[in-house]
């Protein structure tokens, strides 16, 4: 187990997972930068983990504009060097503000993939020439196979689940340590717009507790809950007539 980071960028902070992993590492000798949407709720989070000690940076931004991410990230570094980035910030098509229409699919692609690569780009730029650090990728079970409920974001899941991966091995020899986080249900504002049930519908801090050990333990892939991560991984072993009829049956993701 590698020693806690001291200095943590998490985006997508305001709410959710990243807002549960800004309070699970929260605490003296702890320095945050987040960000966020949302101003208030981000402002309350921050709020929250300097209440348990931790000097907190906190900034509304756009994940999706790639100049001011790589200017914000690098400013954070100068402040304190960078020992983990999360770039956890993502949308659903209910979270977005609706169906996956080709207007949404896109905002989807925007802040899911190309937001990550706006956050994970900037964070090998600072810590390459140091050799130390470590990134994690928010992908999601849902990044196993393509599901007709939600086409748009099982493929932006896919895809940073699969660069992730390869990034891993990449940047090991820079001293990098990249992990891939795929979260099955967890109760966020992106799952509560959802009116079916979620199977292992998971507490977002029970959640945060899990990546935490994970990313100590430098895991690549940190699936969970694992009945969730075996079903993914099987659905995506089965042959397509099956996963299709299967797929018919499963509801749209919110």
């Amino acid at each position: 187990m590698s020693r806690p980071p001291g200095a943590i960028l998490i985006t997508g902070a305001s709410s959710g997972l990243g807002a549960a992993l800004a309070l699970a590492y929260a605490g003296p000798t702890v320095t945050l930068f987040l960000s966020g949407r949302d101003r208030q709720r981000l402002h309350d989070i921050a709020d929250a983990c300097r209440a348990k000690k931790a000097e907190v940076h906190a900034l509304v931004i756009n994940v999706t504009q790639a100049v001011p991410m790589a200017t914000w990230i690098k400013e954070c570094d100068s402040l304190r060097p960078l020992d983990l980035v999360i770039a956890n910030a993502g949308i659903s098509a209910g979270s977005g503000g609706g169906g996956e229409s080709e207007e949404q699919t896109r905002a989807i692609f925007a802040v899911n993939l190309d937001g990550v690569m706006n956050t994970v780009f900037p964070a090998i730029a600072v810590m390459r020439p140091r050799r130390h650090g470590q990134i994690a990728i928010m992908a999601s079970l849902a990044g196993y196979r393509g599901l007709p409920g939600a086409p748009a974001y099982c493929a932006s899941k896919a895809a940073v689940k699969a660069w992730g991966e390869g990034l891993r091995g990449h940047l090991r020899p820079h001293g990098i340590r990249v992990s891939v986080i795929c979260p099955g249900f967890v109760t966020t504002r992106m799952t509560a717009v959802n009116t079916f049930k979620m199977p292992f519908l998971m507490d977002a801090a029970k959640a945060a507790g899990i990546m935490v050990k994970g990313l100590a333990n430098d895991r690549g892939r940190i699936a969970y809950p694992w009945p969730m991560a075996f079903g993914a991984w099987l659905g995506a072993a089965l042959p397509d007539r099956l996963m299709d009829w299967i797929g018919r049956k499963m509801p749209d993701k919110g």
